[in-house]
């Protein structure tokens, strides 16, 4: 992997920084888990993205995006977040559906697709856990029973986020009820106003409501929203859980500046603190760097013609717990003044290490508990005997 940026890709980085210290704008938006005003702010900053095809640059023109790279995307997103610019309120679709459906999905379904989802008209849910069935997916009991050219849907999905405000979701059903485990499941689309669907909010421990429950009471959709064949589902849901685990949810991006605010944090507050913390934020530092550069590769080697394998949950757990470290360390700078200062509008950056922390301590639980992560890598990856 060579290290060294082109010029094209130079030129690039400068092109992504001039529109967004014109576009981003002035004042933190309201969280899209708090509101439907929030969301909807969110949703018409998608919008001015799309309007510049900034909304997902490696899709092709005609689906919204640039035709770009993951190199590119990687430089989009690094001068994104040094940009402080808004979290992405469609993540679940652009980054994780999005990619599945370039993949899986035919030509028709691509064009009824993705162009709303890269201009934000349609906002993504993730519908896949339920109450039985969280990490262990296999153990999904809800169904879609085919009548002619429709689905009938039935069952219960929890955790599902964004699901809120949302629009549509993407969920794993059993279209085989009389199959076990991976087999006989496939994923199907449907709209979250259908009649049938009823969506409740679960409350989370910082007050953001970015999860609900759908209960699904006969919910009718076409056969066209099923993508893949029927009884694909598992196998494609996995490639949406590399994107996930591997690539796209977790831009190394957001760690790398995260860091810098803790060197930060610890510059301004050293004369406080115990030494030992300094050894914490130095290596939430390199860990942040590690991870980008290990991000990178797992680009290169896409951009070749590789595909994300089991490695995934390597990276998984090595994110979800570097996010945990890095605001453990902040909160040790901090103390109690974390609690104080998250409550103060004038503490900025700083007011928000408590919140990151909270939410940070989810990120080993979800996309695949990291207990299902180190089995999988050594079942898959080491080639060990199951226990």
């Amino acid at each position: 992997m060579d290290l060294d940026y082109t010029e094209q890709q130079k030129a690039f980085r400068q092109e992504v920084r001039s529109w967004l210290e014109k576009h981003v704008p002035g004042k933190p938006l309201p969280s899209f888990d708090t509101s439907r005003e929030g969301f909807e702010a969110h949703r018409a900053w998608e919008r001015v993205l799309a309007d510049g095809r900034w909304g997902m640059v490696t899709w092709p023109e005609s689906y919204g995006g640039r035709g770009l790279d993951l190199i590119q995307w990687l430089i989009f997103e690094e001068e994104y977040y040094r940009a402080g610019a808004p979290l992405r309120v469609n993540q679940n679709g652009i980054f994780l559906l999005g990619p599945t459906l370039m993949e899986y999905g035919t030509e028709e379904q691509k064009a009824r697709f993705l162009t709303a989802m890269a201009s934000g008209d349609e906002i993504w849910a993730q519908a896949w856990s339920e109450p039985q069935a969280g990490s262990d997916l296999a153990a999904v009991r809800a169904t879609a029973i085919l009548e002619r050219d429709e689905y009938v849907l039935k069952g219960h999905k929890i955790w599902s986020s964004r699901a809120v405000f949302a629009d549509w979701a993407f969920g794993l059903f059993r279209t085989d009820p009389a199959s076990q485990r991976h087999k006989g499941l496939s994923l199907i689309f449907f709209p979250l106003n259908a009649p049938g669907v009823r969506v409740q909010a679960i409350p989370q421990i910082d007050g953001e409501t970015g999860f609900a429950e759908i209960f699904l009471d006969d919910v009718r959709v076409p056969a066209f929203n099923r993508l893949g064949g029927e009884g694909e589902g598992w196998n494609i849901c996995m490639a949406t859980a590399g994107f996930e685990r591997g690539l796209m949810l977790r831009s190394p991006a957001r760690f790398q500046v995260a860091a810098r605010k803790l060197v930060e944090l610890f510059k301004a507050h050293e004369a406080e603190v115990e030494p030992t913390v300094r050894a914490a934020v130095l290596q939430s530092w390199m860990d942040a760097e590690a991870y980008a550069l290990s991000i990178y590769a797992t680009a290169s080697r896409l951009a070749a013609g590789g595909h994300i394998g089991a490695e995934a949950s390597t990276n998984k757990i090595f994110w979800s717990e570097m996010d945990i470290a890095m605001h453990k360390a902040a909160l040790s700078i901090l103390g109690a003044r974390a609690e104080l200062l998250r409550t103060a509008p004038e503490a900025g950056d700083i007011g928000r290490w408590l919140d990151g922390y909270f939410f940070s301590l989810a990120g080993p639980i979800y996309a695949g508990s990291n207990e299902i992560q180190r089995n999988i890598i050594a079942e898959r990856m080491l080639g060990l005997p199951r226990a």
